[in-house]
């Protein structure tokens, strides 16, 4: 595929504030065509095979990660894996210091987690080599919320004027922040719940209405989008006790079995299976939880593969083609 004029408007994918309606739609475009290039028996295309790439996660991650690996391999890219856990950050080296020795090895793309907010930004003034943030601490992850916001579009077609309601710890996830810039750029009405305190302050700033009844906001919406308690984040307990909160916000089959309509179920990992949401439920037909997972895939391939192209015609003006 030929990008011909049709380019992304950042060299860098840092969050999705800060993205046009166009970009969302180029990428959505390139990733349809990917997903038919994963399920042919060959899966491989050569079209980043000159492309390195780097996986640099300061945070623990499985899914995310193996998607962005998997999505590296599938696009021909050279591949390199770093883990903090097992580095000199342990030793005391800088991020800066520890990119700087990555770059020397001439890596082309960094794909970074990091615990804090904006650590992608920083990095990208820093550097010279494209940037994708991969989750940064409780600020954005923003290819999550594209693979959301296309797996949502494949059920629903046009997002414009849709009710997606996204219920859970709001506060400490960065996934919800995502989601909430992206589907409003699709012209989608976001609804957040939860209780009080995880709920942040002030956040019907960002174009959201907030509702602490979840039946209320269940029977209001076309699409939950059910997010984990983040414990590892919180310092201090903000609710009584998991049990406790499950009986308020977990998403059940009686739910489901009250509304007078179908609605889409969507999770983005890892499930903590009973707690907010039943299996039941995880497994059923209007959760579209593993067409999430294989389109992160796919995805991740068109941003990667959109951004490479304009490192290429950066350097040399060469278009990358598959």
């Amino acid at each position: 595929m030929s990008q011909d004029s049709k380019v992304l408007s950042v060299d860098h994918l840092l969050g999705i504030k800060g993205l046009l309606q166009e970009d969302l739609h180029l990428i959505f475009e390139t990733a349809k065509e990917f997903k038919q290039v994963i399920n042919r028996p060959i899966k491989k295309v050569p079209t980043l095979r000159d492309i390195t790439i780097g996986n640099l996660f300061f945070e623990n991650s499985t899914r995310t990660k193996l998607s962005f690996e998997l999505a590296e391999k599938r696009l021909s890219a050279d591949v390199i894996n770093f883990s903090a856990g097992s580095s000199s950050v342990k030793k005391g080296e800088t991020l800066i210091d520890t990119v700087n020795n990555i770059l020397a090895m001439k890596v082309d793309i960094i794909v970074m987690r990091h615990p804090n907010p904006g650590a992608a930004l920083f990095l990208s003034k820093k550097v010279d080599s494209c940037i994708v943030n991969a989750g940064d601490g409780t600020h954005e992850h923003p290819t999550q919320a594209l693979l959301d916001s296309y797996s949502l579009m494949e059920q629903l077609g046009d997002l414009k004027g849709k009710k997606i309601l996204i219920t859970g710890d709001i506060k400490h996830s960065r996934v919800a922040l995502s989601n909430i810039h992206c589907l409003q750029l699709l012209g989608a009405k976001v609804k957040v719940c939860g209780p009080p305190t995880l709920i942040p302050k002030n956040i019907e700033s960002l174009g959201v209405e907030v509702e602490f009844d979840f039946k209320k906001a269940l029977a209001w919406c076309d699409v939950v989008n059910m997010l984990r308690i983040q414990l590892e984040r919180q310092t201090n307990p903000l609710f009584p006790s998991l049990r406790d909160y499950q009986m308020q916000y977990g998403l059940t089959m009686n739910h489901l079995n009250d509304l007078n309509k179908k609605i889409t179920i969507m999770h983005p990992g890892p499930i903590n299976r009973g707690v907010e949401i039943s299996s039941e439920i995880a497994d059923s037909d209007q959760s579209i939880i593993l067409d999430q997972v294989e389109n992160g895939v796919a995805v991740r391939m068109a941003v990667l593969y959109l951004l490479a192209g304009k490192l290429k015609n950066k350097y040399n003006g060469d278009e990358a083609h598959f």
